[in-house]
C-alpha cells in the first residue's frame, strides 16, 4: 500500500468514527425526548413547587421578583417546547408549563 492509500484509509476511518459518534449521541437523546411527554405535570401544591413559588401561568403570580415576560419557556432550566409542558432541571421527574414561572427563573443566554 502506498502512503497516499494509507492516508485515504485513515481519513475514511476517522470520518466513519466521527459519524458513528454523532449518531450515538443523537440516538442516545431520543429516549429522553420521548419520555418528556410521559412526565406527570407539576402541581402548584407540590412541596418543591410551593417552596419555589411555581405557578402554571406566570401572569397570575403576585411575587414581586417576577419580571414581565419571564416564563419557563425562556428559562435556562427548562428544556421543553415553547408551548405546552416540558422537563425542568429544578423539578426532576415532573413536567412544568411553558407559560409557568418560579423564583429560580434564570433567563436563557442567547
Amino acid at each position: 500500500m502506498s502512503g497516499h492509500e494509507d492516508i485515504a484509509s485513515r481519513r475514511r476511518f476517522l470520518k466513519l468514527a466521527a459519524g458513528g459518534a454523532v449518531a450515538a449521541v443523537l440516538v442516545g437523546g431520543l429516549p429522553r425526548v420521548s419520555r418528556a411527554d410521559d412526565l406527570p405535570h407539576l402541581s402548584e401544591t407540590d412541596p418543591t413547587a410551593k417552596a419555589l413559588g411555581y405557578v402554571e401561568d406566570a401572569t397570575t403570580t403576585k411575587n414581586p421578583r417576577h419580571k414581565v415576560g419571564d416564563t419557563c419557556a425562556n428559562c435556562q432550566f427548562y428544556s421543553g417546547a415553547p408551548t405546552g409542558y416540558g422537563p425542568c432541571q429544578l423539578f426532576p421527574g415532573k413536567a412544568v408549563s411553558a407559560k409557568g414561572w418560579c423564583i429560580s427563573h434564570t433567563a436563557r443566554q442567547a
